[in-house]
């Protein structure tokens, strides 16, 4: 990149399974946070790019709902649908174009006032060939972690302490959802739900939002003395029909690889200090970091068991519960951006990983791993 884009600040909610408030008021009073922590005053910011969704937020038009209230009354302001870590790639460009020097971006989602994930990810499937056959996000999830587990040897075990692992961490963290410190056995306690998944196997959603305040390098510079820089972009999607591809060998690879490139990452278990992860099951964080390259097939269940993605590991991986913490379904993007840019910054808390240096974050939308999305953040 040219023209170095830079993370100034970043604000979220305390996620939660209902927050009272309605949208307007939850992006009203976290961008007047995000704006009183950098200094600035709303007449600053150049542009305002958001990720809701109409089916999320069960309204047609669903920017139009917060718009004002985000802060982007008589703005240049755009929206990016469904997953928000796609509105952060958009500010960044906005940035790159030299039109703007300060990009807000922003991402609400309330699933308590939606219909379930089930009921929403099944209307994301072909409405004549795969919605009659009950396909939805978990039922997805379910093939494809059964046919990992025939070709590769996975447990059910070692599903049950990747959900101990992330809500462990996520006790850590003070804007979670959900956290506890469960066993083994109790996570293979709960109900069966699509085999091999269990009721604990998949995060339920929540309520909450995230924002993230953008700039040029010497504006960030001015307004943080912890400027995070963007390293690295990258994301590709699938086709929509799930018998057109191999379950287990997604478009995450060349997401991937279009970050690092940009980012100079060759070796990313060496070069990545702590990455965060869409966890929509406890099975993907274990596909996930297979397929970002931190190990080869069919190994991502020995990353685990050795302890690399604990805490305290060679490479923590969601060290802030992920969705499994918590799960605003459009949102959770975005906050894994966040999330990452507090590790860079230092300022992460009782979850903070030490010396990071760099990190990665990685947002997933659609049916099996549809759509991915990496970023690439660094001091």
């Amino acid at each position: 990149m040219n023209q170095r884009v830079a993370i100034v600040d970043v604000v979220q909610t305390k996620h939660a399974g209902n927050l009272k408030d309605n949208i307007q008021e939850i992006m009203f009073w976290i961008v007047r946070q995000l704006l009183n922590r950098v200094g600035i005053d709303r007449s600053e910011i150049g542009t305002m790019v958001s990720s809701s969704s109409d089916y999320w937020q069960g309204i047609s038009c669903s920017n139009s709902y917060y718009f004002d209230s985000a802060g982007a009354n008589l703005k240049s302001a755009s929206k990016a649908a469904e997953d928000s870590a796609l509105a952060f790639h958009y500010g960044v460009m906005r940035i790159l174009s030299g039109t703007y020097k300060i990009v807000l971006v922003v991402s609400v989602t309330k699933c308590s006032e939606a219909p379930s994930v089930h009921a929403l990810t099944h209307m994301a499937a072909d409405p004549f060939f795969q919605r009659p056959v009950g396909l939805n996000e978990a039922v997805v999830s379910g093939l494809q972690a059964r046919e990992y587990m025939q070709r590769y040897g996975l447990t059910r075990e070692q599903l049950a302490q990747l959900v101990v692992k992330n809500l462990g961490n996520a006790r850590n963290n003070p804007h979670a959802h959900r956290s506890g410190k469960l066993t083994v056995d109790e996570v293979l306690a709960s109900p069966l739900m699509v085999d091999p998944l269990r009721e604990m196997d998949v995060p339920s959603t929540s309520d909450g939002a995230c924002a993230i305040l953008l700039a040029t390098e010497e504006v960030a510079r001015d307004l943080t003395d912890t400027p995070v820089f963007v390293e690295g972009l990258g994301w590709n999607v699938n086709g929509t029909f799930l018998g057109d591809q191999s379950l287990l060998d997604g478009s995450l690879p060349k997401a991937a690889e279009m970050a690092y490139r940009m980012a100079g990452v060759k070796d990313p278990m060496k070069e990545i200090d702590v990455a965060e992860v869409c966890d929509i099951t406890s099975f993907h964080e274990i596909l996930w970091t297979e397929q970002l390259g931190f190990c080869s097939p069919g190994k991502g269940g020995d990353l685990l068991n050795d302890g690399v993605t604990a805490m305290d590991g060679k490479l923590p991986v969601n060290p802030s519960g992920g969705l499994f913490g918590a799960n605003p379904y459009v949102a959770r993007g975005l906050i894994r951006i966040a999330e990452a840019a507090l590790q860079v910054k230092a300022e992460a808390g009782k979850r903070q990983v030490p010396n990071v240096r760099r990190a990665l974050a990685h947002s997933v939308h659609g049916m099996g791993g549809q759509l991915h999305s990496v970023v690439i953040l660094g001091k």
